[in-house]
């Protein structure tokens, strides 16, 4: 291991895990980026939603800091300046400013400004709409580093089209010691779990609530919040409202399959792997899943997770695949997972981030004690 790294994160959330995916992919980073070796300080805007679901509230692993505005963050600046390297998150609250705020700071410190983009499909398409809600074509030229979910073609995209110094895949990862196997009846024939999405609700509908409709023989459920009342579930379909993370792998334990819906933006960029993927196999369930590019880079359609196109393939799987097989499919994906896909490799991979592009800032005097100018 290279030497050890003083970190500040400023991510949408590591407190709550209610309504997002990031709390889950930052905890599962974080703790094994610490367990490197390296000192974090995570930064998160302390905001009634979150607050109101606070499941994390004391991370032993680093040390999380609440502040309600720009103000508060300001007077954070002396914390910035001391870090290796300051990560601003997607989707954070003013994250232009706080953005702007971070690039700054890292420049007087020497140090690098990464922005880890969890929504990475999401944001491109925003900024083609000239949306700049927490993001700006001038920030990607002034991070030093851009740290993305989606790999892939998209990399040198950001790299060509959009002038990111440095893009590099990082990917959402699980942590092998809570999400496992356990022993648990199983209560579900297939399983879903997700925050409510207009854009992935027609593939649910698709490949849930259709086969539900078809197969009352079966049961189905489906966990997430914000669902509109106005969803005609059926009656076979049993729905959960929120499952936190600490109970995960207990609905993964429920389940004879999982099903795997990919958001539009990210399904037209593909090579965006989705956490519940990595979770669901870590857990032994097996996956069924739409299909998008690059999905075969994270595991093999066929041998590790199965594809489905609409209700009759979903019901072919559920009606006509024996256990053996279905076993045999689970026991694949987690060999996978477990090898290429832990929070642990994961976070070795940002660790060799972060230090080229300390390496490249000192050769290329741009970036980290450079010259290029903060917007």
């Amino acid at each position: 291991m290279s030497r050890p790294l003083d970190l500040v994160v400023l991510g949408l959330s590591l407190s709550s895990s209610w309504g997002n995916g990031h709390a889950t992919t930052y905890r599962a980073l974080l703790r094994a980026f610490a367990e490197r070796g390296h000192r974090i300080t995570f930064l998160e805007r302390d905001v009634p939603w979150y607050a109101a679901h606070r499941d994390l509230a004391e991370p032993g692993y680093c040390d999380l800091v609440l502040y309600r505005d720009l103000g508060e963050l300001t007077a954070l600046t002396p914390r910035l300046e001391s870090a290796d390297a300051v990560m601003v998150g997607s989707y954070v609250p003013d994250g232009v400013a706080v953005g702007q705020m971070a690039i700054r700071a890292a420049r007087r410190a020497g140090a690098v400004a990464a922005f880890y983009d969890i929504d990475t499909p999401v944001t491109l398409a925003k900024l083609a709409r000239g949306d700049h809600e927490y993001l700006t074509p001038e920030l990607i030229r002034a991070y030093d580093l851009y740290l993305s979910f989606t790999g892939g073609p998209t990399l040198a995209r950001l790299e060509r089209e959009h002038g990111a110094p440095m893009a590099r895949a990082l990917y959402c990862s699980v942590d092998p010691e809570h999400y496992a196997p356990r022993a648990s009846p199983l209560r579900y024939d297939l399983s879903y779990l997700g925050t409510y999405s207009p854009d992935r609700q027609p593939t649910l509908e698709r490949l849930l609530i259709e086969p539900a409709r078809r197969a009352p023989h079966l049961t189905f459920a489906v966990a997430g919040p914000q669902y509109p009342d106005g969803i005609d579930w059926p009656e076979n379909v049993v729905r959960l409202d929120h499952v936190g993370p600490a109970d995960h792998p207990a609905f993964y334990a429920a389940s004879r399959y999982t099903l795997n819906v990919t958001r539009a933006d990210m399904i037209a960029a593909g090579y965006s792997p989705s956490v519940r993927l990595f979770e669901a196999a870590a857990c032994g369930t097996p996956l069924i899943s739409d299909s998008w590019d690059g999905l075969d880079t994270v595991l093999a359609p066929g041998r590790e997770i199965l594809v489905a196109e609409g209700p009759e393939a979903v019901l072919a799987i559920l009606d006509g695949r024996d256990e053996t097989a279905r076993t045999t499919l689970a026991e694949a994906a987690r060999a996978r997972v477990l090898t290429r896909h832990t929070a642990a490799c994961r976070a070795a991979e940002l660790e060799a981030a972060l230090h080229a592009a300390l390496h490249h800032a000192a050769l290329h005097g741009a970036g980290a004690g450079g010259i290029r100018a903060a917007p």
